[in-house]
């Protein structure tokens, strides 16, 4: 299977603000989530070994942090015509499976990846109530097929640590997952 590396983009850059639909065609924004002391986007997809791996963790973990006032969003976007697995049919059916209890968003024209420095599935972002990026990477150490229970460690430590006022650890791993699927085309410069 393919394994790409997250970018690690600079941490304190401002969260793009986007609106995307979910797979019934409600919009949903950053906007939304303007009274939330944090916000964490997940660039996510169906099909992935890398995601697929951690969903049902992240999903439970997600649940935890929303209670405690994380807005969370899960965005795929991979082109959907390579890859229909994808397709926002599926990522209802998905989400409903999974029992995500967050928006799950479609990004068909790819520039809110783009926008965020997205590279891999999953990958992850989280921000802080000034909407500086305060953490960038991985789950946790679990991979498929590895021996490492996956645990999601390292991403709730750093939610811990932002919904309480403390400063995110220093010491943060890339993701590693499946590139993004880019349309032809589309693929960013880097």
């Amino acid at each position: 299977m393919p394994r790409t590396l997250s970018k690690m983009v600079n941490l304190h850059t401002v969260a793009p603000d986007f609106s995307l639909p979910d797979s019934e065609g409600r919009l949903h924004s950053l906007q939304d989530a303007a009274a939330a002391p944090a916000i964490l986007v997940g660039f996510i997809c169906n099909h992935c070994p890398f995601v697929a791996h951690i969903a049902d963790q992240f999903s439970e973990l997600a649940r935890e942090w929303k209670g405690a006032g994380l807005a969370i969003y899960a965005i795929m976007s991979n082109d959907v015509e390579s890859h229909p697995a994808d397709h926002p049919d599926q990522m209802a059916k998905e989400s409903e499976a999974r029992s995500y209890t967050f928006p799950y968003l479609f990004d068909e024209d790819q520039s809110v990846a783009k926008a965020f420095g997205a590279a891999c599935t999953p990958d992850f972002f989280l921000f802080d109530a000034d909407r500086r990026l305060v953490y960038r990477g991985q789950f946790c150490d679990s991979r498929p097929g590895g021996e490492e229970p996956v645990t999601g460690a390292d991403l709730d430590t750093a939610v811990e640590a932002v919904l309480e006022g403390r400063p995110v650890p220093d010491e943060q791993r890339p993701s590693l997952g499946c590139n993004i699927k880019w349309k032809p085309g589309h693929e960013p410069a880097d």
